[in-house]
């Protein structure tokens, strides 16, 4: 992974340490972005910049919901 998209990860979303979420923690974020379950439009992209970042920085937690984030093959570029 460059170090371009993983920069530009971290900065949409620069508290997610992928050491400080358990699979459990990721899971309920990936069940809320399922079921579009938010009080407002901004909790809701918090969430799926959480994911992503998780994703980018190559977390295993993510990579079941990876489908969620309806990423392209080249979408930094």
């Amino acid at each position: 992974m460059s170090s371009k998209l993983t920069d530009n990860a971290v900065d949409e979303a620069p508290e997610v340490d992928p050491n400080k979420f358990t699979a459990s923690d990721v899971a309920k974020i990936a069940d809320r972005l399922e079921r579009d379950d938010y009080a407002n439009a901004f909790e809701g992209l918090n969430d799926w910049h959480i994911l992503r970042t998780l994703a980018f920085m190559g977390s295993e937690l993510a990579e079941p919901y990876r489908y969620l984030l309806d990423l392209e093959a080249f979408d930094e570029c």
